[in-house]
């Protein structure tokens, strides 16, 4: 190895080290606040480790308000909106890439424009909608916007790996005796496992971080969801309770952690690879 591919290699891994380091210092940052007292944090002394570390922040989160039933508004809502929006999506896609029709280009012009729009365009009609179903301040109501909201770039982000994905590969497995059935459950949706994965993990994140549709269409607190909830901990004129915020939004950053601890092996990107032999 060359001085200069030498040099290449440690300013890369140089340059990923601090990048990654750039993205977890504010999770470090927040971590750490947390479990400082109130005096320390307003001391305006800087020091990632607590002198004196207490857990009255987490205290008074989890009694004060109604953090622990956001959290579950916010979870139910959001395995559920998921949950439909793949079941949804993964058909759709597959048909829009397998099946070739006049309506592709259409529902593809769909998908792409309903990107352009802001949220705050589509607030009054959905609102006039939920209420005219009497689901207005329901969970329910709620995760059927969150449905709608997702699908388009769920459908994209399916319709670009299934796009991907050899013909050749169904094609084999009819030829071998499969049916369609057992094509697309014993062949077809291994090989589509880190697209949906993928797609999963953006519509749960979505779901889970998502707040003006929460603040504008849930009116009873008990039905609020996580990011409503946190937004309480800032007053009118800004001032926000530091300690007890920052370990509300360390228990909020917890059910995404795991849902991506849970879901990473689907991300193996050799289980296409050696499927079709050339």
């Amino acid at each position: 190895m060359t001085r200069k591919t030498l040099a290449g290699h440690i300013a890369t891994h140089l340059g990923l080290l601090l990048y990654t380091i750039f993205l977890i210092f504010p999770l470090v940052w927040m971590i750490s606040i947390s479990f400082k007292s109130t005096a320390e944090i307003y001391s305006g002394v800087v020091s990632l480790v607590p002198s004196h570390a207490t857990l009255d922040h987490y205290r008074t989160a989890l009694t004060e308000g109604l953090l622990v039933r956001s959290i579950l508004n916010s979870l139910v809502v959001g395995v559920v909106s998921t949950v439909v929006t793949v079941v949804i999506a993964l058909p759709s896609a597959y048909a829009l890439v397998r099946y070739q029709s006049p309506l592709n280009k259409v529902v593809i012009g769909w998908i792409l424009t309903t990107q352009i729009f802001p949220v705050i365009l589509v607030m009054v009609p959905l609102y006039l909608i939920l209420r005219n179903l009497a689901l207005s301040d329901t969970l329910t109501g709620l995760g059927l916007v969150y449905v709608a909201w997702n699908l388009p770039f769920v459908l994209w982000l399916l319709f670009g790996y299934i796009k991907s994905v050899p013909i050749a590969l169904e094609e084999a497995a009819l030829i071998d005796g499969a049916s369609r059935t057992q094509m697309i459950y014993r062949i077809l949706l291994p090989v589509l496992l880190p697209a949906i994965g993928a797609s999963a993990i953006f519509a749960f994140i979505s779901t889970w971080n998502e707040f003006f549709f929460a603040l504008v269409l849930m009116k009873t607190p008990s039905l609020g969801t996580l990011p409503v909830e946190l937004a309480r901990y800032t007053g009118m004129e800004g001032q926000a309770r530091t300690g007890p915020l920052a370990a509300a939004s360390f228990i909020a950053t917890i059910p995404s952690l795991i849902l991506f601890a849970i879901m990473r092996k689907w991300f193996s990107g050799g289980l296409l690879a050696g499927s079709v032999k050339s």
